[in-house]
C-alpha cells in the first residue's frame, strides 16, 4: 500500500511563498509519476502540476505557470511544490497524488494524500 503525506501548508500573505512537501512510502517512489491538485471551497478539485518519474518532464496549470515549481527527490521519496507570489485565488486544500503516468487528469492517479491547507490573505 502506498501512503502519501503532505506538509508545508499554512497561512501566508499575498505575494508570499510556501513550499509543500509530499513524502511517499510503501512502494518504489521512482516508479510513480507525481501530481499536485487543489480544491477550493465550493469548487471541484483541479490540476496544479505534474512531474514524470525521473523528473525530466513537468507540466503546470495556466494559473500557476511562472509562479509554482514542482520537483522531486527520488532518494528521499519526496515531491515538492514551491509556490511563489501567492495570490488569494491560490487558497485551497492541496493534494499530492501518485500514478502510472504524469498528466492533468485526476483519474490517472492511483494514490492520494489527505491534503494540506493553503490560505493566502489579501
Amino acid at each position: 500500500q502506498v501512503q502519501l503525506v503532505e506538509s508545508g501548508g499554512g497561512l501566508v500573505q499575498a505575494g508570499g511563498s510556501l513550499r509543500l512537501s509530499c513524502a511517499v512510502s510503501g512502494r518504489t517512489f521512482s516508479s510513480y509519476a507525481m501530481g499536485w491538485f487543489r480544491q477550493a471551497p465550493g469548487k471541484e478539485r483541479e490540476f496544479v502540476s505534474t512531474i514524470s518519474r525521473a523528473g525530466g518532464i513537468t507540466r503546470y496549470a495556466d494559473p500557476v505557470k511562472g509562479r509554482f515549481t514542482i520537483s522531486r527527490d527520488n532518494a528521499k521519496s519526496t515531491v515538492y511544490l514551491q509556490m511563489n507570489n501567492l495570490k488569494p485565488d491560490d487558497t485551497a486544500v492541496y493534494y499530492c497524488a501518485a500514478g502510472r503516468s504524469y498528466g492533468y487528469l485526476s483519474s490517472w492517479y492511483d494514490y492520494w494524500g489527505q491534503g494540506t491547507q493553503v490560505t493566502v490573505s489579501s
